[in-house]
């Protein structure tokens, strides 16, 4: 994505400024939003549903809370959200287990990147704690983070921006003087209404709405993208 002339306005305050970058998990630091999609498919196709990892597409950013009241909405209050959830997430730990936890391309290079600028570094996703630190710490990148914020430490979900404030307080930052790197429309949206800086990476989704893309920083298909644009627009 080109960088319009009012975003590079937002990169020039950004200058010499930039305190901490956010980051979200599933999609962003881990490749595994399309496991997760397949192991929708999987454990729907045993429930009887067909294509049923499409409702990911509609999901993404939710926490469990949002995501049982989805699933019943849509498949009404019978549907065994519990049962679901403890299938879905037996089947994506076998194949990660089986095929290691994939990370997303470029991300210890900005890692590393942050880490040598001295940048705080957070991570604000809508997992719970113990699903996200079970494979942060399997990769060990816990290491890089500064605090980690998951969607059981909060009361609401993305859009609303609740879990960047806090992760913004904890690390004791000015939220405009930070980076959220987010790949799901509702993440973008948080980030924005926190005050924060938002980078799309897209993952399943490639494109936002409109109205959403046009509240980005900037986009880029790679961290690796991302550590050129920090190094050249904003340090």
């Amino acid at each position: 994505m080109e960088i319009n002339e009012f975003n590079e306005i937002k990169a020039k305050t950004l200058r010499k400024n930039l305190e901490a970058v956010v980051f979200d998990m599933d999609g962003l630091i881990f490749n595994t939003e399309w496991i997760i999609k397949y192991s929708w498919d999987i454990v729907g196709k045993e429930m009887g549903f067909e294509n049923f990892g499409d409702n990911i597409f509609n999901t993404l950013g939710m926490n469990h809370n949002q995501r049982k009241e989805y699933f019943r909405e849509k498949y009404g209050e019978e549907f065994e959200f519990d049962k679901f959830t403890e299938r879905y997430r037996e089947v994506s730990s076998l194949y990660m287990e089986k095929n290691g936890i994939p990370i997303k391309k470029g991300l210890k290079n900005i890692l590393e990147y942050l880490k040598n600028n001295k940048i705080k570094m957070a991570v604000a996703t809508s997992s719970s704690r113990a699903f996200a630190m079970d494979k942060i710490k399997k990769v060990g990148i816990e290491k890089y983070f500064d605090i980690i914020i998951c969607g059981d430490m909060v009361t609401k979900s993305k859009p609303d921006p609740q879990i960047y404030i806090k992760a913004c307080d904890e690390l004791k930052v000015n939220y405009n003087n930070c980076i959220a790197f987010e790949d799901s429309p509702k993440g973008i949206i948080a980030a924005d209404l926190a005050g924060m800086n938002p980078i799309m990476i897209p993952d399943l989704i490639k494109n936002a709405p409109s109205e959403v893309e046009e509240i980005l920083l900037a986009k880029f298909e790679s961290s690796d993208e991302a550590i050129d644009f920090i190094e050249n627009k904003i340090i």
